[in-house]
């Protein structure tokens, strides 16, 4: 069965998260250093089938896209030349990392591990692929 993986697509880093093989819960997978992200997705997607990758659009209050947005296009572009045969979809991720920190508050996580960055973009690809399966739930 195949899986739907989520992309945080940051400067620095990158979170990513993937469903179960039925596609209801989204779970963190990693967050890699984005320099070495093709390569990661070259191995996972040599391991796992997925159908869809989902990959957050990094909007400002305004609506206006953030400045990231560029790099995210040629990184998309890449992909799409690699993998042409998976479905990239966009899906606004405003808030994610408010959302991210909210979550981790609630689960008692000490401060220390709330200041982890790579946890904090691991999250907000959860939190990506959870919005976008809670929107999609007829697929």
């Amino acid at each position: 069965m195949s899986r739907i993986l989520s992309i945080d697509y940051g400067s620095k880093r990158t979170g990513l998260a993937v469903t179960d093989p039925m596609k209801l819960i989204a779970s963190g997978l990693n967050t890699v250093p984005t320099e070495k992200l093709m390569v990661f997705l070259s191995t996972y997607l040599g391991q796992e089938i997925i159908e869809k990758i989902i990959i957050g659009w990094p909007k400002q209050l305004n609506g206006q896209e953030a400045p990231i947005e560029t790099s995210i296009q040629k990184f998309i572009n890449k992909l799409h030349k690699k993998y042409p045969n998976i479905t990239i979809e966009r899906i606004d991720e405003r808030f994610t990392s408010k959302l991210a920190l909210n979550a981790m508050i609630e689960a008692g996580l000490k401060k220390k591990r709330r200041r982890d960055k790579a946890l904090i973009d691991q999250i907000s690809a959860t939190i990506i692929l959870q919005s976008y399966l809670d929107q999609n739930k007829s697929i």
